[in-house]
Formats: C-alpha cells, sequence, structure tokens
C-alpha cells in the first residue's frame, strides 16, 4: 500500500492573469505596480512540474455568497469596470454621512476605495471574482476532506473590507474561505502577510466563530496605517477573537518562530477551531521589496511545519508577495512545509 500523501490541489484559473495593473501613485510618485501577473507566473512554474501537487479549476463563487461579506455598491462598481477603456485611479476620496455615492457612475468609483495604488479596469472583476473563486473551491476540498489546499489568490484580497478596495485587493478570498470552513465550526484566520489583513479583521471583528490573527510590520510605519495595532481586540460577541502580533523591522525567522510556537500556537489551541486559513502573504521575505522582515526560504519552510503540526486542516490563499524571481520557489517551500507538519503530527498520533 502506498504511503504517499494526496497531492495538494493548487486551485487557479487562467482569467486571473487578465488584469494587468501597470503603475501606482505612492506618496506622490508613480513606480511600477508591484502586482504583476509574474507573481502568479512564477508560482506556477514552481508548482507545475512538483511532485505532490495538481493544478485544479474552481467553479465560479456564486454572487449571494460574495454580497454576504461585500456590500452591493461595491460589487455593482466592478461590474461597471467592464465598460472601461482604460486604467481608472480614484482621485477623490469622499467622507461624510451626507455623502450619496452612485455604483454607475465611475467618478465616484473613490468612495469605494482606500488608497491610490489600487487601479479598476475591465479585467479587474474578471480576475477578482477568480480569485475569490479559487478559495471558495480551496475551502470546498477540505469540506470534502482534503487535509491542505492551496488557492494561489491574485489579486489578493486581505485588504478588502465589506465596502471598500485597497492594498491591491477587491474582494476577500481569506474571508470567502473562512466564511465557507465556519458553517462547520469555529475557524481561524492566520494572516501571516508582512501587512496587517485590515480587511479580515473588520469582517470578522464582531465574530466569535472566527479568531482572526495577523503577524505583521508595526502599522505605525507600515501600511495600511490605520488597523493592526495590538489593542484591537474585538466588538461584542466577537471581542478577544481578534489578535494582533505587530512586529519591528527586521524581524528574521528565528524571532518569527518564537512567535508562532510562544503566542499563536497557544491562542489557536485555547480557541479549538476545526480549520485554520492562512492568509499567505510571503512578502515577509528578506529580498522583497515591500516588506520589511528577513525571512530565507527555509524560514518560510519553518513556518510551514509549524503551522502544520498543529494538526489541523489548512486552507492556504495566496496574499503579498512581491520579490517574483523567488516567489513560486517561496510558496512550494510554505506548501511543502505545511504537507511535512502535516505529515509529522498523524504519524505521531498513531
Amino acid at each position: 500500500m502506498s504511503t504517499l500523501p494526496d497531492p495538494v490541489r493548487v486551485w487557479f484559473h487562467p482569467d486571473q492573469l487578465r488584469f494587468k495593473p501597470r503603475y501606482e501613485w505612492a506618496f506622490g510618485e508613480r513606480i511600477d505596480h508591484p502586482e504583476t501577473t509574474a507573481r502568479a507566473e512564477s508560482i506556477l512554474e514552481a508548482l507545475r512540474d512538483a511532485p505532490g501537487f495538481e493544478l485544479s479549476s474552481p467553479d465560479p463563487v456564486e454572487d449571494g455568497e460574495l454580497r454576504r461579506l461585500h456590500a452591493p455598491g461595491l460589487l455593482r462598481l466592478y461590474e461597471s469596470t467592464r465598460a472601461l477603456d482604460r486604467d481608472l485611479y480614484p482621485t477623490v476620496f469622499p467622507k461624510g454621512e451626507m455623502v450619496r455615492a452612485d455604483p454607475d457612475n465611475l467618478n465616484h468609483a473613490g468612495y469605494w476605495c482606500f488608497d491610490a495604488g489600487t487601479p479598476l479596469n475591465a479585467e479587474t472583476w474578471v480576475a477578482a471574482a477568480w480569485s475569490a473563486s479559487a478559495a471558495a473551491s480551496a475551502a470546498s476540498g477540505i469540506l470534502s476532506g482534503d487535509r491542505l489546499a492551496y488557492s494561489l489568490s491574485r489579486p489578493p484580497g486581505h485588504h478588502a473590507t465589506r465596502s471598500r478596495f485597497g492594498g491591491y485587493c477587491y474582494l476577500n478570498n481569506a474571508a470567502v474561505a473562512a466564511s465557507r470552513l465556519r458553517r462547520h465550526g469555529r475557524v481561524v484566520v492566520l494572516d501571516i502577510d508582512y501587512h496587517h489583513g485590515n480587511g479580515t479583521q473588520s469582517l470578522f471583528y464582531r465574530d466569535d466563530r472566527v479568531l482572526t490573527v495577523s503577524i505583521h510590520g508595526d502599522p505605525r510605519v507600515d501600511f495600511p496605517y490605520f488597523a493592526g495595532f495590538a489593542e484591537e481586540r474585538g466588538k461584542g460577541r466577537g471581542e478577544g477573537f481578534n489578535i494582533n502580533l505587530p512586529l519591528p523591522i527586521g524581524v528574521d525567522g528565528q524571532e518569527y518562530q518564537r512567535v508562532l510556537r510562544d503566542v499563536v500556537a497557544k491562542q489557536i489551541a485555547a480557541f479549538d477551531p476545526w480549520a485554520i486559513v492562512v492568509a499567505a502573504g510571503l512578502d515577509t521575505y528578506e529580498l522583497d521589496p515591500v516588506g520589511k522582515f528577513t525571512l530565507k526560504t527555509d524560514d518560510l519552510r519553518r513556518v510551514g511545519e509549524t503551522i502544520g503540526s498543529w494538526g489541523l486542516p489548512v486552507v492556504a490563499v495566496q496574499e503579498g508577495g512581491y520579490h517574483a524571481p523567488h516567489l513560486g520557489l517561496n510558496a512550494r517551500a510554505l506548501l511543502e512545509g505545511l504537507r511535512t507538519g502535516q505529515a509529522s503530527r498523524t504519524a505521531a498520533a498513531k
């Protein structure tokens, strides 16, 4: 009898590559946009021929599922962008209770946006919808008995809130996966992206069935700046079920592992979930142009091993990671670590 583990299904649709933002505005400077198709292409190349991975095409996520997480006006805006013949960068961001915005009027797009680096064009909705669909299908795989599933979500999603897009994110893919899983019990969303997942936090801030844990750079000096502080603990029934662990610039793999083992593992064990969604940002890598931690590829593998050793089914949803030449290697290292950690836990339990 074969003892090889089942292959890890990699959920991805080629239309996720149709969206190609060209540039962004950062502190008044126009720069090349980091969220390029080269990111997903690097991961696909690393996983396509690697043993133990199986590429699968997702089923389309239903509109009703998206509407449970995202405001109708936001989704209508995305539909409206399909008529664009150019890239649209919102430049007016109205505030106040008296503001009335029309999602069919693209001059009002800034009402649903919170930064100047997340453009809209005719391909935005197609790519974002398939990105969310990949996360939904990965979650369904776990519900069908998979122990590990990977959603190659591109564009990413953890900054997207119910009614706002930004941070290169349009739909909250990790939240889509977590929402499917929480119908069957408590779920953890563990965000390991360098940047705080403000959107995921906001969507589950009053929810006691989803524990959100985020390890990230200090929001006083890093995006998203206005969220991700340790004192943000949840509200109402969700109080105590949101944990932010901001870390200083330069954190290495050893310190990151300490936080996972000594802090995160204990919080998750106390919560007693049945599954974990890992918002798998890889911009903690030492060469990443956006992050400021110093993890190496082997450190990312060990991060996966640690999480996998907790013995829970895992949906890994791709978030950041912008050093495209090594992104595929880093994604594979994380996933192989997750699989190794799960296998070690299973073997130890026998």
